[in-house]
């Protein structure tokens, strides 16, 4: 198969990689410990570790955008602050 349309790159080989870990770790505790740990934070609203996880996931993919728009291809700050995003996600919503 020629997937040279598809322009992978290690970065983005990388980036999928890592969404692929963090689905298989949630279902992995999840199936361990199940139930989500659900807890109100400051959405004011019940959120679970898979909420928690889409509302970072879904963060970060906008932090990523505006980082190119604003900024440039250099994306390792944005992904500095998506991490950032990520742990303030789960620690308060």
């Amino acid at each position: 198969m020629d997937f040279s349309w598809m322009a992978w790159t290690w970065p983005t080989a990388i980036f999928f990689v890592v969404i692929a870990t963090l689905i298989a770790g949630m279902g992995a505790w999840e199936w361990a410990v199940p139930g989500g740990s659900p807890r109100v934070g400051i959405l004011r609203f019940e959120t679970t570790r898979g909420d928690r996880l889409f509302i970072s996931l879904l963060g970060s993919a906008f932090v990523h955008l505006a980082w190119l728009g604003l900024v440039g291809p250099d994306l390792w700050w944005a992904t500095a602050l998506s991490v950032a995003w990520a742990i303030a996600v789960f620690r308060l919503v």
